[in-house]
């Protein structure tokens, strides 16, 4: 069959005992554990040469092979849903992605997402890069904003997508913090994998994760909270959101990983913190930069999307309660 990419790697001890496909979907960029073990099922990747089932637990030193089917038309309808568009040419897409908007279709999904959008404003999309995930090279959380970026060509779609496996695309995040750190900035280097009991959750104390850094500094301080530039060195599911709550500092008005205090507090200006950081209905969590080589040009580029406006009206309440921060 022919194919778009290829996949050829070995297992080392690390990721011994670990099932087939989840060993699979943590090799592909942007491939989902269903779709790693439809392709182990079909018999598309092998281990030594062998078809294995997708629970299938490997040893290490196996290796693990297989040609990744061509992509098939996405199946997804185009709709009119409003693009926020920073830059667009020939073979790529950057957008600023607003809260509330799904990145791709899944289960209980299957219309109003950024890939139904896609189609709509770009219709030479449909196929490039997989069936329901047409040109995505990354993704951000449901409630997560900020820029994002889209290849238009399998050209496109295959360099972005080696340039986000190999590290090489730096990725800036704005993050509003609960509490204080007591250093100026750090950097934060835990494993990250599926939460021990809670499959919908990412954790730290996972016993199959994977490496996970992430640089960060203060970039505004406020009195019981502080905005932060982040740093992406890997692209973890959640990652950020999962090392700030590791830190002590979980991210403001995350609902999954963010902590909602029942403290009474005595000052009238902690009270009315509290109160304005409960307002936050969403992670206060936005992907401000994003710097990478352009696949055909080989240019340097490097785009900005503006805070959204929740988020900016929250730093301002914030500043007029702290003026002197």
């Amino acid at each position: 069959m022919p194919a778009s990419d290829g996949i050829d790697f070995r297992i080392s001890s690390r990721d011994a005992q670990m099932r087939l496909d989840a060993v699979v979907a943590l090799q592909l960029p942007d491939v989902s554990r269903s779709y790693a073990a439809a392709l182990v099922r079909d018999g598309h990747i092998k281990v030594d040469q062998v078809a294995r089932k997708p629970s299938y637990k490997v040893k290490t030193g196996e290796r693990i092979t297989g040609i990744l089917p061509e992509p098939e038309p996405a199946g997804v309808l185009p709709e009119p849903i409003p693009i926020d568009l920073i830059h667009e040419d020939d073979h790529l897409i950057v957008l600023n992605k607003p809260a509330g908007l799904i990145v791709h279709p899944a289960a209980g999904h299957s219309s109003g997402t950024l890939v139904n959008a896609l189609l709509h404003h770009c219709p030479d999309l449909d196929g490039i890069g997989g069936k329901r995930r047409p040109g995505i090279v990354h993704r951000l959380d449901k409630d997560t904003t900020g820029i994002m970026l889209v290849a238009k060509t399998d050209r496109a779609h295959q360099a972005l997508s080696a340039q986000f496996k190999k590290r090489h695309i730096q990725k800036t995040y704005l993050a509003l913090v609960q509490g204080s750190p007591k250093a100026p900035e750090g950097a934060i280097d835990l494993a990250i994998g599926r939460h021990p009991t809670d499959r919908k959750k990412m954790s730290t104390t996972s016993r199959q994760a994977r490496e996970a850094l992430t640089i960060w500094r203060i970039e505004e301080r406020f009195e019981g909270c502080n905005l932060l530039e982040v740093d992406l060195k890997t692209g973890r599911t959640h990652q950020i959101r999962v090392h700030c709550k590791a830190m002590g500092h979980p991210i403001v008005g995350d609902p999954v990983y963010g902590i909602r205090s029942q403290r009474q507090f005595t000052s009238k200006k902690k009270q009315a913190l509290y109160q304005l950081l409960a307002t936050a209905r969403r992670q206060m969590l936005h992907a401000h930069q994003l710097t990478f080589t352009h696949p055909v040009s080989n240019e340097l580029l490097s785009f900005t999307a503006p805070v959204a406006e929740d988020m900016e009206a929250l730093l301002g309440s914030l500043r007029k309660l702290f003026p002197s921060q």
